[in-house]
């Protein structure tokens, strides 16, 4: 069961609409999205819903990418919910744009986000929600992520960001694993 659905993002009008806020970008086509109330606290945006079997929370943390266990720490152990009930929402490099993928627990791939994490909660037993950004063509990893998206990814965004949605709702519902074999490296848009 998830408790806690951790998304990460860098806080500033200059990351906003880039491929490093993806997770954060998802959460807006939640179904329930409307009924979130956001306040500042746990160094972060958190919001909690009640719609669930348990109390769902979620944080956005406002720390930048590459120190988001230090939202994400304290909000756990606060609520008393273990790693294993924790999902992080986060981009990444080695999917093409368009697909996601459930993981539980396993490395990093050099991701400083969930590096952070990992260090704070002393284990990297928890689960993710991967949104595949893919890699650049040429050029530095750190402009790719932080740039906004090419134009035929950008008319796609909102397609990918609803199915993405709609990928944490079955996860919610049915649980990890059902959402996992259904959405295991799906392509749920193709910029090709």
């Amino acid at each position: 069961m998830i408790r806690l659905i951790a998304s990460l993002g860098n806080p500033g009008i200059e990351y906003h609409n880039t491929k490093h806020n993806i997770g954060w970008d998802v959460l807006e086509y939640l179904s329930f999205a409307g009924d979130l109330r956001w306040t500042d606290k746990y160094k972060g945006l958190y919001a909690n819903y009640e719609g669930f079997e348990e109390k769902l929370h979620l944080i956005k943390p406002m720390t930048f990418m590459n120190l988001s266990g230090e939202s994400i720490r304290p909000l756990s152990q606060f609520f008393k919910i273990p790693p294993e009930e924790i999902l992080v929402i986060h981009d990444e490099l080695d999917l093409p744009f368009g697909s996601i993928a459930f993981k539980n627990g396993g490395g990093l791939a050099g991701h400083n986000g969930l590096k952070s994490i990992a260090a704070q909660l002393g284990t990297q037993n928890f689960k993710r929600l991967r949104l595949g950004i893919g890699r650049p063509d040429r050029g530095s990893v750190s402009s790719w992520v932080l740039s906004g998206y090419p134009p035929q990814q950008k008319m796609l965004i909102d397609d990918y960001l609803q199915g993405a949605a709609k990928a944490i709702e079955v996860c919610l519902k049915q649980g990890f694993e059902k959402a996992a074999s259904q959405y295991s490296k799906k392509k749920i848009v193709t910029s090709e």
